[in-house]
């Protein structure tokens, strides 16, 4: 028998304002349509509770300025924590797959985090991965996003990692936030094709988006050959979501689901609280533990409403085709090649937080190296509403660091350190689960964990 693990945190003490779209009822009147339909007394679905993730647990994926208590609150530890209890379950043959049916969400929180962003201080999800990276040895993971909105913040995580494929479905930045998420958008030099955008036009229905999971991501992640595949679940695909312009019906997310069969699922976005989010999440939750869900269907669902153009059709057809180009292409860039010319490859962003009003400026560093994926530098600088700045530098040491890479990364923060530049210095140190925390304001002082 099929067993699917959920965990359910709707964090009442958590909100933007009271009245904002991503509040607690996103997950109650879900929890009262499973109750309804008696889901929770089913030998297949096991309920677990959620826990509070740890300070390294973040700092593991995060840069948080000025610390990690500093970008969180504990429903953010919670809804992290959440899914780490998913994931254990799994590792330890408890359930077959998991559903963290959590807030708040995170795909938007990139790896430097100076405030809140799309609703999101910390990824759910990336913190997820590297801990399954960490405690078990995880290498190769697949995180399929199928949000309306381009899930940014797990890109910008695992850009360079080629470890790592990220396929973001959702629809065209030109027309939603938070304007990113292009096809030209595929990796950092060690990491090329294993990022994968797949802009939709609005109006796209089940007829669009099974057709990119036909005909990109399954052949893909064929090929790819993950252990483990998750779905950023976010479900404002929907055609009643108040914040997008999408045709998704909840039947079409439950056959998503069906076949994407991921072996965890991480709530994401959905605003649509009461038309969409219970029918939706039932859907998921169903067809994960194998279970029929053909009588799922929205009180006002009417198919001949949910009709795409055949332009949209063939223009969907020609994003699906420039991606599978992308994804054969992936091994052709030589690094060594690359690493002659130029030993970091190096690119300038511009990063607005929405939420919290704040603009930041990044440069970031990676080494090109033929051992190992290559440290990275980050110097980021913050310029808040209210006119206060912070200036940070940033190392990263990944899991399977060469020698090399590990010494001058730590060459790197120590002479961040010594020229009392930034206001924090920061060392992320994954190789041996160390990190640290230089302050170079008012009183120095050095924190590691």
């Amino acid at each position: 028998m099929k067993k699917t693990g959920l965990v359910f945190f709707p964090a009442f003490d958590w909100a933007i304002s009271p009245t904002h779209p991503e509040r607690e009822e996103r997950l109650l009147y879900t929890r009262d349509q499973i109750f309804e339909e008696g889901l929770m007394d089913l030998p297949q679905i096991t309920e677990y509770k959620p826990r509070l993730a740890t300070k390294k647990d973040v700092a593991r994926t995060h840069f948080c300025v000025p610390n990690v208590a500093g970008q969180t609150t504990e429903a953010h530890l919670i809804a992290a924590g959440g899914a780490l209890v998913i994931a254990d379950a799994l590792m330890k043959g408890e359930i077959h797959n998991g559903f963290a049916m959590v807030r708040p969400p995170g795909h938007h929180a990139m790896r430097v985090v100076h405030g809140n962003r799309g609703f999101c201080n910390i990824n759910n999800e990336a913190i997820m991965v590297d801990y399954l990276r960490h405690k078990y040895g995880i290498k190769k993971v697949a995180i399929i996003d199928t949000d309306v909105h381009h899930g940014d913040g797990t890109q910008d995580i695992f850009y360079h990692d080629p470890d790592v494929l990220f396929i973001s479905f959702h629809q065209d930045g030109r027309t939603l936030y938070p304007g990113s998420g292009f096809t030209n958008e595929a990796g950092g030099p060690a990491a090329y094709g294993t990022t994968l955008n797949v802009p939709l036009p609005p109006g796209t229905t089940d007829e669009g988006i099974h057709y990119v999971l036909d005909n990109l991501i399954l052949p893909v992640l064929n090929e790819f050959q993950p252990e483990i595949v998750i779905n950023s679940a976010g479900q404002d695909n929907h055609y009643t979501d108040p914040l997008a312009n999408m045709k998704v019906s909840a039947q079409g997310y439950a056959q998503l689901n069906q076949k994407l069969a991921p072996d965890i699922a991480v709530l994401e976005g959905g605003y649509a609280i009461e038309t969409a989010l219970p029918y939706v999440n039932t859907g998921i939750i169903l067809a994960m533990a194998g279970l029929d869900y053909s009588h799922v269907i929205e009180p006002d669902y009417n198919k001949n409403q949910l009709v795409q153009s055949p332009e949209k059709t063939e223009r969907i057809k020609e994003t699906v085709e420039e991606l599978l180009a992308v994804w054969k292409q992936r091994n052709k860039i030589e690094l060594g090649v690359l690493a002659h010319k130029s030993d970091f490859y190096q690119r300038q962003k511009t990063i607005f937080y929405d939420t919290d009003y704040i603009h930041e400026n990044q440069v970031e560093k990676v080494r090109l190296c033929c051992d190992c994926a290559g440290y990275m530098t980050i110097m980021s600088q913050a310029f808040h509403h209210n006119g206060r700045r912070s200036k940070v530098f940033c190392v990263t040491i990944p899991f399977n660091a060469c020698q090399r890479c590990y010494n001058d990364a730590h060459n790197d923060y120590m002479n961040a350190v010594r020229s009392e530049a930034y206001d924090y210095v920061y060392l992320q140190n994954k190789a041996e689960d160390v990190y640290r925390i230089f302050t170079n304001v008012g009183t120095k002082k050095l924190e590691e964990f």
